[in-house]
């Protein structure tokens, strides 16, 4: 509500904690640290959050982490707290002020520096400014700021947290974020279809948006969000069980014309774990998503060679792709994924036990410019399938052959001849590996930075050549007698 020319928004937010690995993209924060355009709401934070009417005097305590502190009059059920975007400071103010100013050294500073220094803090931090000041508040809410918003926590209000930064964000644009373009909310289970509905009206010029693990959203919401962000590039649905696939909704397409009404402009699209995929959901996704270069399908296991084959036929320019424990996916399958020819780099179809050698064969004739093969577990793999990788794969960096026991000394000497810019090999529980391969290997890949030999019968003489050799090679072994 509005009064005197200052709005103040709320929305209970329960407490909550922060625990979502996820690749670090631009703009986005990490465990390393914060972009300068980066936001992060986490709550609660001692300045954003008020105790709620609700809440008694014995409610836990709250440390400046945002933690609970022990307490003895603390209660066994999460508090719930109110997140509160306050009113210009100064506005309402009745205490007395002194008519002589004291100015801090930082208030001497310029609005450019200060919006500097600003850009590297988190979205509570920012929040806790805005009520030093109005000179504070004015600059803590510049648009500017503000391109991206992450929110954190199992037990966040997700949908109430949304719209109420959106609303406070569209107070210059009524109804718009034009500044907006990321939108991370990895973790937060209790969003729903309402609060992606929010980001999709407000804010159209979204270019990445990520909700892994959010597994009450559903189609609706996923179509409302492509159908009203056109710039949308960078899609993570990963864990979002009930998401079959992604299209446009039929009014879009009805707005559209023919020729472009069904392109939807994605080139990046994680869907791990989404349980439900099937092959014609697979489809729809590459019959409307043509530019995909990445695709990651880890634990899809509904999917078949069949939807691959729509793969091929619609998205010839992915790169990276992964089919991981895809157990359906055999021969027949990685035949259609080599139609993506020079293009493909990165391939994971570890634990995919119906590959063998004529799949691999494939592979290694169309797709010669690969750099990345993870085909652990793939127990028909053969030497053979490995001597027609290493013949055909020249620019081979990254390989996993881990667990598949049919692979031995032989495979390995030709990777050493024709793939001899390997960086990271895993041999992990392959049986038949002995340390001729190994030297092989040290002899003649010079660039090694990482070998896994774990549970291999290999001697510590030979993993005292691959040191010797390859001195910036780390080793992971089991064998107690090499140290």
């Amino acid at each position: 509500h509005k009064c005197k020319g200052s709005s103040s928004i709320s929305s209970d937010i329960s407490s909550s904690t922060d625990h979502t690995p996820t690749k670090a993209p631009k703009n986005v924060a990490t465990t390393e640290g914060l972009d300068s355009s980066t936001r992060t709401l986490s709550t609660p934070s001692p300045g954003l959050i008020l105790p709620s009417k609700s809440s008694s005097l014995s409610s836990p305590a709250l440390s400046s982490n945002g933690h609970e502190t022990n307490s003895s009059s603390s209660s066994s059920a999460p508090a719930e707290t109110v997140a509160v975007i306050h009113p210009q400071p100064g506005t309402h103010t009745r205490s007395r002020q002194s008519k002589t100013h004291h100015y801090a050294p930082i208030d001497l500073l310029p609005d450019h520096t200060l919006l500097q220094i600003f850009s590297h803090l988190s979205t509570n931090q920012l929040c806790r400014c805005a009520r030093v000041c109005r000179r504070w508040y004015n600059l803590a809410w510049d648009p500017r700021l503000w391109s991206t918003i992450q929110l954190t926590g199992e037990l966040l209000h997700a949908d109430r947290a949304i719209r109420v930064l959106t609303h406070r964000l569209c107070q210059d644009t009524p109804n718009i974020c034009l500044t907006l373009e990321t939108v991370v909310v990895n973790g937060c289970k209790r969003l729903t279809d309402r609060g992606l509905h929010v980001v999709a009206q407000c804010c159209p010029e979204l270019r990445r948006l990520e909700v892994a693990g959010c597994y009450n959203i559903s189609n609706e919401a996923v179509f409302e969000v492509v159908s009203r962000c056109p710039n949308l590039e960078h899609l993570n649905l990963s864990g979002c069980s009930k998401v079959t696939c992604i299209s446009l909704t039929q009014e879009a397409s009805l707005q559209l014309s023919p020729l472009h009404g069904q392109q939807i402009s994605i080139h990046y699209l994680d869907m791990t774990d989404c349980f439900s995929l099937e092959d014609e959901g697979l489809r729809t996704i590459a019959s409307h998503c043509p530019r995909l270069t990445h695709l990651y399908l880890r634990r899809c296991t509904r999917l078949t060679d069949e939807a691959l084959r729509h793969l091929a036929l619609h998205c010839p320019s992915v790169r990276e792709l992964s089919l991981s424990d895809c157990r359906l996916v055999g021969d027949f399958g990685l035949r259609e994924v080599a139609r993506l020819e020079g293009c493909l780099r990165y391939l994971s179809v570890a634990h995919c036990t119906r590959i063998t050698d004529v799949g691999m064969r494939y592979v290694a004739r169309y797709c010669p410019r690969l750099r990345y093969l993870n085909a652990r577990g793939c127990e028909g793999l053969t030497d053979h399938g490995l001597s027609h990788l290493a013949r055909s794969c020249p620019r081979l960096k990254s390989l996993d052959v881990g667990k598949c026991p049919l692979v031995s000394d032989s495979g390995l000497e030709q990777l050493a001849m024709y793939c001899q810019g390997l960086r990271r090999v895993s041999l992990r529980a392959c049986e038949s590996v002995t340390g001729r391969g190994l030297k092989a290997l040290a002899a003649n890949c010079c660039e090694l930075q990482l070998l896994n030999v774990q549970d291999c019968e290999v001697s510590p003489e030979a993993l005292r050549f691959v040191r010797r050799h390859c001195r910036r090679c780390v080793i992971e072994h089991t064998n107690p007698a090499f140290y």
